[in-house]
């Protein structure tokens, strides 16, 4: 079982981490400093130690050290500042002389190179070898050594000894260790409670729009309501999490609308089946009822009687068939089965073209075509098929749909956005009950007016396809006007 943190608690483990390791640094560049500083001045105040005993004490003789100076030394050295440990050197850095105790001392040279550089003025603090020490280094006071004007060694001191040491020591291990301690501690205390405070203060929002997003999660669109106030009060400000606010307030608004399409194109699916297969039953029903009268009373019907039925029985077939062709044409348009090969062509000749194709049907109801195409028309980019297909549903149903001796217009007209193509018939025109859902299922009327088949439908679906779209226009004294536009 693994434990996932949340992002407040990862930040608030990172930042006192970083501040208990902050602390530690502090606390040794604080150490660090304060024995820097220490060296500094002790060897400032300290400096002209060794001088002073090079010039008021007769250490060197000669034929060699002065056994009886050197002890006199070492004694009044320890009795006033027992911190501090006194050597002769040789030119060479071997000490020569000393009062360490026995076992104490432990190397018998030292280097020469602080010494110089202490001499020569370099800044402070130096550190030298310390005698009684093994790898350690302390600050020190030297000065050289004459006899009869010849330097002869130096005069090395110590000026933190083994004495000294342990007094720290015991005093660091004591109080003074103790009371840095504590106070890093506290700071540091009040440092996680004031950041920890702050990272709570700071990641509200974010908590705020995690649980909204959660809540989203899980309810889904019915809880957009709920968290829509959830994501405005976070989105308010100006930072990161203000900006991540906004695009999850939109990312939701947008699936609400999407889910809402979904919706409604799946209510709109419903009722396009449950409308075909009335449309389906109808003539099926009919088609039926005929063909088994033909079969029940094929020898009572006389010859024109028999022909009637069949009439009737092949109308009805029709129309079964030509919706059912509708109805797999549009299944192959909505699944994306059919795809657009678009070339450049002149929209006013395919006009021509199919105004020829409804000629004798226009006629054969004394109906007139009337092409109203303006001159120096642009040509569009299009499928060819499809636009054709959707010149000749309009105007199959315009001619269906008019009353002999009426009047189909086709006008194309150039606008900013392309060509505009405007159908109208002298009709009696769209129910106001249809005019709303004309062109997302079949249409039923009640009244005797326009009423079944795809036709717009499909021509609405392709027009899509084209990034165009089609429109009833109301137009009073005429009968239905449908416009749009292709570029």
């Amino acid at each position: 079982m693994t434990f996932r943190a949340s992002l407040s608690r990862r930040i608030s483990v990172v930042f006192a981490v970083l501040l208990l390791a902050c602390c530690g640094a502090s606390i040794w560049l604080q150490m660090h400093a304060n024995v820097r500083y220490e060296q500094e001045v002790t060897q400032r105040l300290s400096r002209g130690l060794a001088a002073h005993i090079a010039e008021n004490s007769t250490l060197m003789e000669r034929d060699g050290l002065n056994p009886a100076a050197v002890s006199d030394l070492f004694d009044k050295l320890m009795a006033v500042n027992p911190s501090v440990e006194v050597y002769l050197l040789g030119l060479d850095g071997r000490i020569q002389g000393q009062a360490a105790p026995p076992g104490h001392l432990k190397r018998d040279r030292v280097d020469l190179d602080p010494i110089r550089r202490l001499l020569d003025g370099a800044p402070l603090p130096i550190v030298g070898d310390d005698p009684r020490g093994s790898g350690t280094r302390k600050v020190f006071s030297a000065a050289p050594l004459r006899v009869d004007g010849r330097e002869v060694g130096y005069v090395y001191v110590v000026l933190s000894g083994e004495q000294r040491d342990a007094l720290v020591a015991d005093a660091v291990a004591g109080n003074v260790l103790s009371t840095t301690l504590w106070s890093v501690a506290l700071v540091a205390l009040l440092g996680l409670i004031a950041g920890l405070a702050a990272f709570r203060l700071i990641t509200r929002p974010l908590r705020e729009l995690t649980g909204a997003v959660r809540r989203f999660e899980n309810d889904g669109v019915a809880a957009l309501q709920d968290v829509a106030p959830a994501f405005e009060r976070v989105g308010r400000g100006r930072d990161e999490i203000a900006t991540l606010a906004q695009a999850f307030a939109q990312m939701t608004r947008r699936i609400a609308e999407q889910w809402r399409e979904l919706t409604r194109q799946d209510q709109q699916r419903r009722e396009l089946f449950a409308n075909i297969s009335h449309d389906l039953r109808t003539p099926l029903t009919s088609l039926h009822g005929y063909l088994e009268t033909l079969l029940i009373k094929a020898d009572t019907l006389d010859i024109a009687e028999r022909r009637r039925y069949l009439e009737i029985a092949l109308a009805q077939s029709r129309k079964v068939a030509r919706l059912s062709q509708e109805l797999f044409e549009l299944a192959r348009l909505e699944y994306g089965v059919v795809k657009l090969e678009k070339e450049h062509f002149a929209l006013a000749d395919l006009v021509q073209d199919v105004f020829q194709k409804f000629e004798l049907a226009a006629e054969a109801r004394h109906q007139r075509l009337v092409a109203d195409i303006a001159p120096d028309l642009p040509g569009v980019t299009a499928d060819l098929g499809m636009i054709e297909r959707v010149l000749t549903n309009l105007l199959d149903n315009a001619i269906r749909h008019t009353p002999a001796g009426g009047q189909i217009m086709v006008q194309l007209r150039q606008d900013k956005a392309g060509v505009r193509v405007e159908i109208s018939d002298t009709g009696p025109g769209i129910p106001s009950e249809l005019r709303t859902a004309i062109f997302t299922r079949p249409m039923f009327s009640s009244t005797g007016g326009r009423s079944g088949g795809l036709g717009l439908v499909i021509v609405k679906r392709i027009l899509q396809l084209h990034d165009s779209d089609i429109h009833l226009q109301p137009r009073p004294g005429k009968g239905a006007v449908f416009c749009f536009r292709l570029t």
